[in-house]
């Protein structure tokens, strides 16, 4: 792969995305900046990250296939692409049905939308797919570079692992609230999983991961928030992080919690990196 991401990079919103806070995970040593929470598909922001910096890779995690046409897309992949060569990794997804009116056939618009970017010129090995069942990560593999999961534990990435075989770029993200005090990590642990319990893609994913009916209603069960939102000192978060990494993960994309994230990053890189 032309693309480097490193072993771990971090995962965070795209509007909360500053170039100063790029050039910080830069400096920390992380691999990879993923910008989340669907970027407008001119991609202006991402490649004001990248300008701001001198070698970390930014990967979308991700552009909303039905908010920005293949086209569209393909056409700021290839500006980005000529003015910083192999620093940018495309990742696209469905999202979900909850937050999409005309969500429909997931599993057809994602083959549709990869074919359409390969016809515009965009490689295979230069796209990531946010996909969680089997029938998206065997898509994934098939027509691009490999998937990157969201709101996973690290029996999802085994799984992943197991059915895509080696050579194929798994990419999961993880979200982690960096604090001794273990209440109020754990409260906001719990805030954060809430949301993503209410959507059905998340919810059937943890199922297959072997999750019960229980772990998944009022806000999920300790046991549950315990693994899809690691709490606690720096050495014990990056232990859990690591984990991913055993199940058989190459990047793991580190989501940190809380009113002080860069504090996070910090005491990660250094347990980490």
């Amino acid at each position: 792969m032309t693309i480097q991401l490193g072993t771990y990079g971090i995962w965070r919103r795209t509007a909360d995305t500053t170039p100063d806070l790029a050039r910080e995970v830069e400096s920390l040593g992380f691999g990879s900046l993923w910008a989340g929470g669907s970027p407008p598909g001119d991609l202006a922001a991402i490649e004001e990250l990248i300008a701001a910096t001198s070698a970390i890779t930014v990967a979308t995690g991700i552009v909303n296939m039905w908010r920005d046409d293949a086209a569209t897309v393909a056409e700021s992949y290839h500006r980005i692409q000529s003015r910083y060569p192999n620093r940018f990794l495309l990742g696209v997804g469905v999202s979900h049905p909850e937050s999409i009116a005309q969500y429909d056939s997931p599993y057809q618009t994602m083959d549709r939308y990869l074919d359409a970017l390969s016809d515009e010129g965009v490689p295979k090995d230069h796209v990531i797919l946010a996909a969680l069942g089997p029938r998206a990560l065997r898509l994934s593999a098939a027509k691009s570079a490999g998937t990157h999961p969201y709101f996973t534990t690290p029996r999802h990435t085994r799984m992943a692992r197991e059915l895509l075989g080696e050579n194929v770029l798994l990419a999961p993200e993880q979200t982690v609230v960096v604090d001794t005090d273990l209440d109020r990590a754990r409260t906001l642990a719990g805030a954060f999983a809430s949301r993503y319990l209410s959507l059905v893609n998340y919810c059937n994913s943890l199922r297959r991961e072997g999750w019960e009916e229980s772990d998944l209603k009022n806000g999920g069960s300790d046991r549950l928030l315990a693994e899809v939102v690691l709490v606690g000192d720096p050495e014990t978060v990056a232990a859990g992080i690591r984990g991913h990494i055993e199940a058989g993960a190459d990047n793991v994309n580190i989501q940190v919690l809380g009113a002080d994230p860069v504090a996070g990053y910090r005491s990660l890189a250094k347990e980490l990196l």
